[in-house]
């Protein structure tokens, strides 16, 4: 089986287990903190890989820029929006629903910054998948003191749901040659000239170094920071961003089956039922046979 069936079902189970570290890394450190000592790994890591690999590096200065600047609102502004929203109290249900608006957003931002159109079929998976996560997830929600939420947190979260939707667009507009992985090491560069500043001014910089961080460092690195994002620059250089932006989608109900089987959490039948027509919506905007809008 080819590269380009596997890919993206690999980066949604990879990167749905971002909400399962999120939990446990707030039991260890703040989340900024956490943020930067996982960009500097990853940056540390993709660096050496590149440099094993006899990987050539962007040689011009626009290029360098690019790849640092998409990595400021791809990874800097996107999960440090997120996960500090997340700590102010913003409840997982109701951060994976903005979340969730990236792929609308994508898709309507898309022909004018790219010229990406898309089919009927196509737009129908888009609404599809949104819907189903709004029935997987907002059930939940409304059980968790909706009143007491942080109102500066939810503006926070969004602007991270933004950022990332931009992110996605520069990335397709920009960076369409080059190895991704001197590309991605660049990028966790240019998340890190943003999320180290926030976490200093905003957080005391304190880790409990324990086995369960020793052991969750590792996989937010090597499983997220540069198995997920490596498959989705690949998924967004070889086709549409908003087939790619798509499959986000499947990350809270995924996330949500990880979470009962770890954590014990309730399986209702919404989550159920959503995830189902989620997978139905994912299917068909990232069908071969739907061709673009004319």
């Amino acid at each position: 089986m080819s590269l380009d069936r596997l890919a993206p079902a690999i980066f949604v189970l990879l990167w749905s287990t971002g909400w399962v570290v999120a939990k446990f890394a707030a039991l260890l450190s703040e989340p900024l903190t956490f943020l930067c000592i996982r960009y500097l790994t990853a940056a540390v890591l993709f660096a050496g890989l590149c440099v094993a690999s006899g990987v050539s590096w962007p040689r011009d200065r626009r290029t360098i820029l690019h790849a640092i600047v998409s990595g400021v609102f791809l990874h800097g502004i996107y999960l440090g929006a997120v996960w500090w929203a997340i700590g102010e109290g913003v409840p997982a249900a109701l951060s994976s629903i903005i979340a969730a608006l990236q792929p609308l957003m994508t898709a309507l931002a898309a022909p004018f910054f790219i010229g990406e159109r898309l089919s009927t079929t196509q737009k129908l998976g888009l609404c599809l998948g949104f819907l189903g996560v709004l029935i997987a997830v907002l059930p939940k929600f409304f059980g968790q003191g909706a009143a007491e939420i942080p109102a500066l947190a939810i503006l926070v979260n969004m602007l991270g749901m933004a950022a990332v939707t931009y992110g996605t667009i520069y990335q397709k507009q920009h960076l369409q040659t080059g190895d991704i992985r001197a590309v991605a090491t660049l990028q966790y560069v240019g998340a890190l000239i943003v999320t180290l500043p926030l976490a200093l001014g905003l957080e005391t910089p304190h880790v409990e170094i324990s086995f369960a961080f020793i052991a969750l460092l590792p996989w937010a690195v090597l499983g997220i920071s540069m198995g997920a994002i490596l498959l989705l620059l690949y998924l967004i250089r070889r086709g549409q961003v908003s087939r790619a932006a798509s499959l986000i989608y499947l990350v809270p109900p995924i996330a949500a089956l990880q979470a009962a089987a770890i954590f014990g959490e309730e399986l209702t039948m919404p989550m159920i039922l959503g995830t189902v027509i989620v997978v139905a919506g994912v299917y068909l905007t990232n069908r071969k046979d739907a061709a673009p809008a004319e």
